[in-house]
């Protein structure tokens, strides 16, 4: 028996428990990468662009502050300030000094990232209906939904203990 397998017997973790875990990644990633060809095929965005690009139109007023949009998309600041350097250079984002902080930045969507986004939204939320929604019953969705919410919240719980 490989190392490897060997670690699985001693996680105290059930065949079933790996299994679904396996799972959840490999679905999660080929719906990822999926819908990144999407992004890319209609409007020359990765996936780091687009969710840039959401979380800004989604926020108050158009704006956040790097720090916001980092913990907004769940990236780590350093590979944020990267990305953001790059969509600026395209013309999708404009960061600005903060007017009450200097070390800190506001970033915006310019008129092209969201043209982009715009382009991108209606292609990408029909190839998630037909890859993702359409995959499943109503039912299954729903249950789907309260499974995330309860390794949502166990997380969250997870983090207030730190």
């Amino acid at each position: 028996m490989s190392s490897a397998f060997r670690a699985f017997d001693e996680s105290g973790l059930s065949q079933t428990e790996i299994a679904a875990w396996r799972g959840l990644l490999d679905v999660s990633g080929e719906l990822r990468s999926r819908l990144s060809q999407v992004f890319q095929e209609t409007a020359a965005l990765s996936e780091g662009d687009f969710a840039v690009l959401v979380a800004l139109a989604e926020a108050d007023h158009g704006a956040l502050r790097s720090s916001e949009l980092a913990d907004a998309i769940h990236w780590e600041r350093s590979r944020l300030s990267h990305h953001l350097g790059r969509m600026q250079q395209r013309g999708l984002i404009r960061r600005e000094p903060h007017p009450a902080d200097s070390r800190g930045a506001v970033v915006e969507s310019t008129d092209a990232g969201r043209e982009a986004m715009s382009r991108a939204m209606g292609p990408h939320l029909r190839a998630l209906k037909e890859l993702f929604v359409d995959s499943l019953t109503d039912r299954q969705m729903r249950d789907l939904a309260r499974l995330m919410a309860a390794i949502q919240r166990h997380l969250d719980l997870a983090d207030d203990g730190r």
